[in-house]
């Protein structure tokens, strides 16, 4: 075991082995056995090994320990319940085998089972938690039933009487029961029995969370609409802590409610349960009041009086009555506010949710009058006025980037625009000095600045202005330089290099972010999305197999938090645990990776029919099998980890989010049906009946052809789709979401060539069926589909031509859309081969048939029939077009090779010497990234070239 424990898994079987020697009936040294060879990739005689043992149904703590490691390994925790079914029938009253056995069906979601486990348990030991596990197991029932009327009429009141015989007993001990009862009666849609609870003798358990009792109440008269308790109560917490703006939102609906049905207070009695409740505006007008003047005294500034104010100022103006209430001006208490809070990083994010209050004519006076506060100084009468500690950088970053929100920004002239970035970029170096003593680890005061400025010049390259955009890389390289831990920076760059087309400096620049657990989910696609398409196929492995490790082990993951949230009673937990693991089984990204991860090791490992065939196999791949659950698609893509400070018509908004998504759906079916097709190819290479013969159906051969029609019919329809929607020309904000591949597997002909291949291997397998004496019509359109074919490939080829890095007036333009269009052909040119290899295993066996006849016959000659010389001719030109291709990819790489780098001349910007430093390493990467994608692409083809030779029959 200890060996196991360091790693050393030869020494740990050798052990195993001495020990078996003496005594060959030791179980738990045959398990120590199983788990090394397991680790040292044996799994099949770790697997004989175990089951050997597991026959034997042990009961010793040793061996079933050591089984339930083994079987985890082996992502098999089915098999830990049989081993403890047994274990609990040999030894009935054991508590800790009955436990084990009660988390073994956790583990594997068998909520049946679980309630079984748990009443058994409480038989043998009855204490409370085994009695609510059993409960809780119950409520599992319900949530994963399809029916919703059976969980409703079944499995919860059964659940609530077994919660109920406890209360009566007066046998509830702790929090966790009250709050499992809570949750039954909350499901049942029992609010008012469930805030009796709370209120009542049990709700006093409910001690762990701060406000608990009181936040389960407001839920509870929210559901119940009792807005007058739900005002009282808001009002009441309030008063305790007047800073807690969940329950200023609570306070203003319920006021809002209370209006609308003309409520009014009891006269005799209290006004409701929770107290002195407000149902007029003068009452809450009164009330924010009250709170900013008991504010004034308190010992530490509160922001929510303040922003409750202008919140209350939103609401009234909505409903259109704000002037009768003397309030004041929005324009005037936001700039109060900024002289209060200016100086906090907060300052920004508070106001920007209430600039719509301001009328766009007051913008720049607003921007002025904020400008005139800051104690900003200037060393010379020209020069520009910077601040003098880091609360005066902090109002004035606050004032800029209200600015950039305001669309100031955005509506200058070029000129201007330049100004301002020079402007930032002198105030971001200034701050730089209040930020001498920073750690590594931690942002420099001035790094918005930077950011600010880089967006601007983003506004500039969209605008046309090339250079922009390496001045962009230029800053932010800078910027990370100083703050090496800044993740904007970060993000930023992997999208400008991406979207220029080079994926190189990304791989490092991503791994350096640290993404951790569910970003893989959500910012993932920021890598998976470019790599493969850029032609960075070993960069593409990596990063989809990152994806997935996160995504396979979340399954077992989630098993050990549920298993945790019942030992310790957090059953509120459960339910959002099981939510969890089906939100990222259904993810959007893991679908797409899953898909994405099997074409490129289709592409990079088979080469010919016999090794498509073993991958295939590896990947337990079949075209009938579809595992995206296409109705529950999640898109969990965090699109707004990028920084925006645009205004709302310019950023990202539901409808872009909601097209995405339909754009994404589209391209992944798209390759999905491809993949699955793909997969069809070797399934239809195996011998066939001749056509009169009764049993070609029952060999399966026919049924695959129809599967793979059926799915060509599919990969048609989702075409159509796909075009109609690209036919919108959407165009996302700059750092919204990033398009699919899509429009460019059209517009190359990527697409048609794809689709008409497999109409090829239909046209083929009828040859095979019917044989070669009567088909001079289907010879024939063979013939013209390979002549087209070919046609159409060269025309792929034809698009992929021209520079891919050019110098024109003294800056550098790059050109992603040919690289991608390269890496389509690469792709379109290897299901070529696999089809091509298929038609081979067709033609090969008809030519030796052919000869043998011709040596009966004696004849010279027999006419050969003409598809082989079509067939011929394709594979030459084939292996001429690939040979050109190759060609083309050495003179690139010549071009790049050779391409000297010129100094940047953005007119009107004057590069300090520093940041020419930068530029020559932007431009540097770009230049060597392009060049290793050109590298690869070479490669790959040659193996293709390969492959073509190996063909001609």
């Amino acid at each position: 075991a200890d060996y196991l424990d360091n790693g050393n898994n030869k020494m740990a079987i050798q052990q195993a082995d001495k020990l078996l020697k003496k005594h060959k009936d030791l179980h738990c040294a045959k398990v120590l056995k199983a788990i090394g060879l397991q680790r040292t990739g044996k799994q099949d005689e770790a697997y004989a090994l175990a089951q050997e043992v597991a026959a034997l149904e042990p009961t010793d703590d040793n061996s079933l320990q050591a089984l339930t490691i083994l079987y985890r390994e082996m992502h098999r925790p089915e098999l830990v319940t049989k081993l403890y079914e047994a274990a609990v029938k040999k030894v009935p009253n054991s508590e800790e085998y009955h436990s084990h056995l009660f988390m073994a069906y956790a583990r594997v979601g068998e909520y049946k089972k679980m309630q079984q486990a748990g009443m058994a348990l409480y038989k043998i030991v009855p204490k409370n938690p085994y009695y609510f596990w059993s409960v809780m197991s119950l409520i599992m029932q319900s949530i994963s039933a399809q029916d919703e009327n059976l969980s409703k009429t079944m499995f919860l009141p059964l659940a609530e009487r077994m919660v109920e015989k406890m209360v009566k007993e007066d046998k509830i001990e702790a929090e966790a029961e009250v709050e499992l009862y809570y949750m039954i009666l909350e499901r049942l849609e029992k609010y008012k029995e469930a805030l009796d609870v709370v209120r009542g003798k049990l709700g006093e358990k409910l001690t762990s969370e701060l406000q608990s009792r009181e936040n389960k109440c407001m839920a509870m008269y929210k559901k119940l609409h009792r807005w007058p308790e739900c005002n009282a109560l808001a009002r009441r917490l309030l008063l305790k802590n007047s800073d807690d703006w969940q329950f200023y939102i609570t306070y203003f609906d319920s006021v809002f409610q209370l209006i609308d049905e003309s409520w009014t207070p009891p006269a005799e009695e209290e006004h409701s349960l929770e107290g002195e409740v407000h149902c007029s505006i003068e009452q809450a007008v009164n009330f924010i009041e009250e709170r900013i003047t008991e504010e004034s005294k308190s010992s530490r500034p509160l922001r929510g009086p303040y922003l409750a104010k202008l919140e209350l100022i939103r609401r009234l103006r909505h409903r259109g009555c704000n002037d009768e209430y003397k309030l004041g001006d929005p324009e005037e208490l936001m700039f109060q506010y900024f002289k209060k809070f200016g100086d906090k990083p907060c300052c920004f994010t508070d106001l920007k949710v209430f600039v719509d209050l301001l009328p766009p004519s007051q913008y720049t006076t607003f921007i002025r009058q904020l400008l005139d506060v800051i104690p900003l100084a200037a060393a010379a009468e020209n020069e520009v006025a910077l601040p003098g500690d880091i609360k005066a950088l902090q109002q004035h970053l606050c004032v800029v980037q209200l600015s950039r929100l305001l669309g100031i920004y955005h509506a200058m002239e070029k000129k201007q625009k330049l100004a301002v970035v020079r402007e930032l970029m002198l105030r971001y170096r200034h701050g730089l000095e209040f930020g001498k003593s920073c750690l590594k680890t931690e942002l420099q005061f001035s790094d918005y600045y930077c950011l600010l400025a880089v967006h601007l010049l983003l506004d500039l390259w969209l605008e046309g202005e090339e250079a922009a955009v390496w001045q962009c890389l230029t800053l932010l390289e800078e910027g990370l330089s100083h703050s090496p831990s800044n993740a904007q920076f970060k993000l930023l760059l992997i999208r400008i290099y991406c979207r220029l087309g080079a994926f190189e400096p990304v791989s490092e620049l991503y791994s350096s972010l640290d993404a951790k657990h569910i970003q893989h989910d959500t910012i993932g696609y920021l890598l998976t999305r470019y790599a493969g398409s850029l032609g960075h196929y070993a960069a593409a492995s990596q990063s989809c197999n990152f994806a997935l490790r996160f995504f396979h082990s979340n399954q077992k993951d989630t098993s050990e938090y549920i298993i945790q949230a019942y030992k310790y009673g957090a059953f509120e937990k459960i339910p959002e645990f099981i939510a969890f693991r089906n939100r990222l089984n259904s993810s959007l990204h893991f679908a797409q990776v899953r898909t994405e991860r099997m074409l490129l090791d289709l592409l990079l490992e088979a080469n010919i029919s016999t090794s498509l065939e073993e991958s295939i196999k590896s990947m337990s791949l079949t075209p009938e099998e579809d595992d995206i659950p296409w109705k529950d698609l999640r898109d969990n893509r965090d699109l707004t980890v990028l920084f925006s400070w645009d205004p709302k018509d310019r950023d990202i908004s539901e409808e872009h989010r909601k097209l995405s998504l339909e754009e994404e759906t589209l391209w992944l079916r798209i390759r999905s049906l491809t993949l699955r097709l793909v997969s069809g190819l070797p399934t239809l290479g195996h011998t066939i009946q001749p056509k009169n013969s009764e049993k070609t159906a029952e060999n399966g051969v026919s049924s695959k052809i129809d599967t793979i029609r059926a799915l060509l019919q599919q990969l048609e329809a989702a075409v159509d789709s796909g075009k109609k929607f690209l036919e919108q020309k959407i165009q996302y904000p700059v750092l919204g979401p990033p398009p699919t591949r899509m429009a460019g597997f059209f517009s190359s002909g990527s697409c048609q060539c794809q689709t008409s291949l497999f109409y090829l291997v239909s046209d083929i397998y009828e040859l095979d069926t019917n044989g070669l004496e009567d088909s001079a019509e289907i010879q024939e359109r063979i013939g013209n589909s390979f002549k087209s074919l070919v046609e159409r490939l060269t025309d792929l080829f034809n698009k992929c031509k021209g520079d891919l890095i050019e110098v024109r007036d003294g800056t550098l333009k790059t050109h992603p859309n040919l690289l991608e269009n390269l890496v389509f052909f690469v792709e379109t040119i290897s299901i070529a081969l696999w089809v091509s290899s298929y038609c081979d295993s067709v033609l090969r066996p008809f030519k030796s048939n052919l000869q043998k006849k011709k040596k009966k016959k004696k004849e010279s000659s027999v006419a050969m029939p003409p598809v082989f010389t079509h067939f011929l001719d394709y594979v030459t030109e084939l292996q001429t077009l690939t040979s050109n291709v190759i060609d083309h990819i050495k003179g690139l790489e010549i071009i790049l090779t050779a391409l000297k780098l010129e100094e940047l001349s953005l007119k009107d910007t004057l590069l300090l010497q520093d940041e020419k430093k930068f530029t020559k390493t932007v431009q540097g990467k770009v230049q060597s990234s392009y060049h290793h994608s050109v590298q690869e692409i070479g490669e790959l083809l040659k193996k293709r070239l390969d492959t073509i030779k190996k063909l001609k029959i």
